[in-house]
Formats: structure tokens, sequence, C-alpha cells
């Protein structure tokens, strides 16, 4: 398994590999989750930024249930991601963080499939550890003295993170708008901001790297991800069985363990 960060990166990991096997298969009926199948070469999977770590952990147990496989990710924003499948980006499958980006993909007719939503998140402030900026809600994203990292306004967790702070009624002095959930998080890692607004899921995955405080509203307002094969998918027998085990018990055990939630 291993990861690309553009549509170029994508086009040539594509064009090196003689093994991959092109895909003619239909999706299956059911969800395998680790059943062995005779599925090999190469599945492309583009996905939303907050599912990098459970993603990569259900590609290891997807490879490893299938021999001669190799689950290749981009992880990026949503929308960055949707507009690399509009221009023409080859991949296999794709994972966004909001029904409305994958609906793009879907008004374009480039799915092989109908969407299936998957896992639901919400937002958290993070903080440094220790809490310096001395944040404890929703309303010092307001407090011009603190340094404050939001999601750009379009992409999933910029939408979701708007819809909020207009339910809260708080007007937001953000010092930077950050391409995906991933480099707002990032941000405060390096302690170079007092506050994100990020998902959940986000902050667990680096636990002790950061400090999460809960949002009262945030409850309100749930990003829903969906799943889709894509109708040019250079592989789409391996991609079916990879969303497969996504959508699989197994799969929705891994989301689960990861701070998701269920659809």
């Amino acid at each position: 398994m291993r990861s690309v960060g553009t549509a170029c990166a994508l086009m040539l990991a594509l064009a090196a590999c003689g093994g991959t096997a092109p895909g003619a298969a239909e999706a299956s009926a059911g969800r395998p989750g680790d059943a062995p199948s005779e599925v090999t070469g190469e599945v492309t999977v583009l996905a939303a930024a907050s599912l990098t770590e459970v993603f990569e952990h259900l590609a290891d147990r997807f490879e490893k249930s299938h021999p001669g496989t190799e689950v290749i990710f981009s992880f990026a924003g949503s929308s960055e991601l949707a507009a690399q499948v509009v221009a023409g980006a080859p991949a296999d499958v794709l994972a966004t963080a909001n029904t409305v980006t994958m609906d793009q993909v879907v008004a374009a007719e480039l799915t092989a499939t109908p969407p299936e939503v998957f896992a639901g998140n919400v937002l958290q402030l993070a903080v440094p550890p220790g809490n310096p900026g001395g944040v404890t809600s929703l309303a010092d994203l307001a407090d011009e003295d603190l340094t404050v990292a939001l999601c750009a306004p379009e992409v999933p967790c910029g939408v979701a993170a708007t819809e909020l702070l207009a339910l809260a009624g708080v007007t937001a002095e953000p010092d930077t708008l950050e391409p995906d959930v991933r480099s707002a998080l990032t941000k405060v890692e390096l302690d170079e901001v007092d506050v994100a607004l990020v998902y959940r899921t986000d902050v667990q995955a680096v636990a002790g790297s950061v400090e999460g405080i809960e949002v009262p509203m945030a409850d309100h307002v749930v990003n829903a991800y969906p799943i889709a094969l894509l109708a040019d998918a250079p592989n789409a027998a391996a991609a079916s069985a990879f969303v497969d085990l996504v959508l699989s018990p197994t799969g929705v055990a891994a989301l689960e363990r990861a701070g998701f939630r269920r659809p």
C-alpha cells in the first residue's frame, strides 16, 4: 500500500505499472468483509483526508485477504478529489466527506454504482497540549487575540464549520483557511495556531499531540461520508471488493473504533 498526492502522480503510477488488472466486473452483491477472492492488481482510492488512518488499516486487511493486490491512496480535501475525477484522473474508488461533493461526480455520470453512505462525523475544537490559548468554547473562534485555523469553505469540513458557526451565532476570525482538515490539524500539532475546528476523528487519530474540546451543538451538523466505484475504474473487480470491505461489518467496526458514527 502506498499513497500519492495528486492526479498527475496517479497517472504516472498507473502508467508505470503493467500488472494492473483491467476492471470490467460488476460490483458483488454481498459484503464479504475479509473473505478472500481472485481479485488482483492495484486499486486506486481517492479519499477524504479524515479517512487516512482507518482506510490505511482497512487496506492492510484487504491486501492480506487478497494476495496480489495493492491499494494506492490519494488523501486530500474532498472538493479537490472530486475535481480530479471530473478532470479525468484515473482512479477506481472515491470516498468523500460529504454527499454534496460526491453529487458533483454523480452529476457528471462518473460513478459506476450509486454512492453508499458508510460513516458520519462531527466537528470538535482542537488545541495544543495544555491549551495555551485558554480556549473553552466555539465563541473563542471570534477572539482576535487567538490564532485560529479553519478549513477552507469549499471543502466539507469548511462547509460544516460554516453551518455550525451560524447555528451558534459566532463570527469566526480565522487566521488561516486550510485546504483539508488534516492541514488544519497539523497547524495545531505544530503549535502554529491556538485552535482549529476539525473532525472529532482527527483529534482521536493524533491523541496526545493535541487536545479536543467538545462543541455542544456539533451533533446538529453531521457530515455523511459516501463511497462509490468510479465509472472508468481501471480495476473494477478489485475496487468493488475494497468497497465491499468498507461497507462490511469489518469496515463498520474499524470506522467506529476510529471515532466515526454509523451512517
